[in-house]
């Protein structure tokens, strides 16, 4: 132990105690928690660097409160609803702002809570530094997994402690630096953590404010996994069980060598002796699929008053695509025929992830997009075919009616006969009318939710009245984990070999919901669309597959 590790360990001997729960941003967290060039700790297998600030502060979460779209989207409800702005901006923030919310919103006779996401002082740094360390690792487990703990109903420690999962942790230089004490919680690697943020419910506004008493369910991810093969909390959990926190947070490096890593490092930059390698370990990744507004965060980061640098967004987005094309869907193409002018096949889509495809908001969506070419290269059919702007074309190369504001909403597809039917799998709301609605906050029950379902789910499930697919009746091969659609398809005068080329594509933002929210006049849509013009929305290609007929 060097001189200077000796002075800052007897100097943690007298810990700075504050009473009562309390937050602070991950900066506060990186003195410690983030690499050092000397430092060996929170280092994987190959020396990269695995610690939590550094994973963390390009992902999703890190930058939930500075998200574009987020923003636009909560301007987009007051305007629907103004008489109800604070009620609104309170709800919004604390899931996307909880260590502002946590602390106590000012609005500093603004009339606004949102103002402090762009004012300067330290309950803006709170504001802006979305899902962050103290939150997280600062929620006690005492009524985690129910009702209460739903849309962001946990409670932090009264104690400052912050939870981990490993015994004895080296209290007082964190307790020193922080004010915070480690402790022990293994609720930190349950997924009953996760539900208290990622299950959401809400309650519908008329347009003179109006409040629905009835509680929507616009958000279950959590809700999704009980009813599922991976969920673990039963008292005899099956062989594929797991936890949110497995796949989001991977206690295993890229090459799947399980994390073993000293959890922290002194300020200095230098290795803390008394601190030993421990396993597990996560990765604060994070990983999800939304790469769209990835990549507009990276692009704006001064506007947005972004942190971390460009290179950590591109591979929080490589991690991304990594998940959405090898951990996500598979797709197959079965029983191809070919007989009188007619060719028929089935495209099988399998869900691999704990939840419903697509996960959680409803602006996301996936569809199957199917080309059939001649022995040519030549395309003599197109179904689900996006142009440049993310958007489905029909026949005629226009758009459909469906990715237009105001335009129809899809049915679900069973069989597909058509070049302007597409089979698309998402969840769309209906307002108290039952009309089909995109401000969320209108959103009363759904007027569509086929998403694909987790393996597993059963409609005898105590979370399956709340979570069951909605508008896919008399459709028997859309069950728990996959579907089937089926293509049968008039080519007659087509002669020679057809290849069949299919995918299932991905947006985390659906040109459709992208086109209803730009109708609606704020600086913060205006922004938002001026980002959304300049960034690629290509679709992501989640799984693909290909067929020769003769």
């Amino acid at each position: 132990m060097s001189a200077l590790d000796l002075l800052l360990l007897l100097a943690s001997v007298a810990p700075q105690d504050a009473p009562g729960p309390g937050v602070s941003t991950a900066a506060v967290c990186a003195t410690c928690h983030s690499a050092a060039p000397e430092a060996t700790a929170m280092r994987d297998s190959t020396g990269a660097s695995i610690a939590p600030y550094d994973l963390w502060r390009s992902t999703m979460m890190a930058n939930a409160a500075r998200d574009p779209l987020w923003r636009a989207v909560v301007s987009a409800e007051i305007a629907a609803t103004p008489s109800r702005q604070r009620e609104i901006e309170e709800t919004c923030l604390r899931c996307h702002s909880p260590l502002a919310e946590r602390s106590g919103l000012e609005d500093h006779d603004t009339g606004s809570f949102l103002h402090l996401l762009d004012c300067k002082g330290e309950k803006a740094e709170l504001a802006l530094d979305g899902v962050s360390c103290t939150i997280c690792h600062g929620i006690r487990p005492d009524n985690l997994g129910t009702p209460e703990s739903f849309s962001a109903g946990f409670e932090l420690d009264e104690q400052r402690r912050l939870f981990g999962p490993h015994d004895t942790p080296f209290i007082n230089p964190m307790r020193m630096h922080s004010g915070f004490t480690p402790a022990r919680g293994d609720h930190i690697t349950e997924s009953r953590l996760c539900g208290s943020c990622h299950t959401l419910e809400t309650h519908a506004f008329t347009p003179d404010g109006e409040r629905d008493e009835s509680p929507f369910l616009e958000q279950s991810p959590y809700l999704e996994w009980r009813n599922s093969v991976w969920e673990d909390e039963s008292d005899t959990p099956g062989p594929m069980a797991r936890s949110c926190q497995d796949c989001h947070v991977p206690t295993r490096d890229a090459a799947g060598v399980p994390n073993e890593t000293r959890i922290a490092r002194n300020p200095m930059g230098r290795d803390f002796p008394p601190v030993k390698e421990r396993s597990p370990f996560g990765r604060h990744l994070f990983v999800g699929g939304n790469t769209l507004i990835l990549s507009i965060l990276r692009d704006h980061r001064e506007e947005l008053r972004v942190d971390a640098p460009a290179a950590a967004f591109d591979a929080t987005i490589a991690a991304a695509r990594d998940q959405l094309q090898h951990r996500t869907a598979t797709l197959a193409l079965a029983d191809a025929t070919r007989e009188d002018g007619r060719l028929r096949f089935a495209l099988d889509v399998q869900n691999l992830t704990g939840h419903k495809l697509p996960t959680g908001h409803p602006t996301r969506r996936a569809w199957l997009r199917v080309v059939i070419r001649d022995a040519g290269g030549n395309a003599v059919f197109a179904s689900g075919q996006p142009d440049d702007q993310g958007r489905v074309l029909g026949p005629d190369g226009a758009p459909l009616a469906s990715e237009l504001p105001g335009g129809p909403v899809p049915p679900h597809r069973d069989v597909i006969t058509a070049a302007d039917q597409v089979a698309t799998y998402e969840a769309i709301m209906a307002d108290a009318s039952g009309s089909p609605t995109f401000t969320l906050l209108r959103g009363a029950r759904w007027y569509v939710d086929d998403r694909l379902l987790p393996a597993g789910w059963t409609a005898d499930h105590p979370e399956a009245v709340r979570t069951a697919p909605i508008g896919v009746e008399g459709d028997a091969s859309f069950r728990g984990g996959a579907d089937r659609v089926r293509f049968d398809l008039d080519l007659a005068g087509q002669t020679g070999e057809l290849t069949i080329e299919a995918a299932l594509l991905y947006q985390s933002l659906s040109a459709r919901w992208a086109a209803e929210l730009l109708q609606v006049d704020t600086p913060e849509v205006k922004r938002f669309a001026r980002m959304y013009a300049a960034a690629d929305r290509a679709p992501e290609v989640l799984a693909e597959a290909t067929a020769t007929v003769r």
